[in-house]
């Protein structure tokens, strides 16, 4: 969350995509954190499925908002309207 917020803080539209990324990749980290807390029994099956989930829904839903900012064409301040 915190590198989204980053993100949208810079100046550009390639900044935020960039930070989006990061944050991407942290929810991986946290999976494979995830993992490794199963294989070595700190985990049982329920608490190892939820938040996997929720992991890789979020990576869905970042990975939709880098590709929409990549379609949308702005590139100026974060979140302004093209201008028609």
């Amino acid at each position: 969350m915190s590198n989204i917020a980053e993100g949208f803080e810079r100046s550009g539209t390639g900044e935020l995509i960039q930070f989006l990324a990061i944050a991407k990749g942290s929810a991986g980290e946290m999976r494979s954190h995830l993992y490794i807390a199963f294989d070595q029994g700190y985990l049982d099956r329920e608490d190892f499925v939820r938040p996997s989930s929720s992991a890789s829904d979020t990576v869905k839903i970042i990975a939709g908002l880098m590709s929409y900012l990549r379609k949308a064409g702005v590139k100026g301040t974060t979140y302004k309207s093209p201008q028609t």
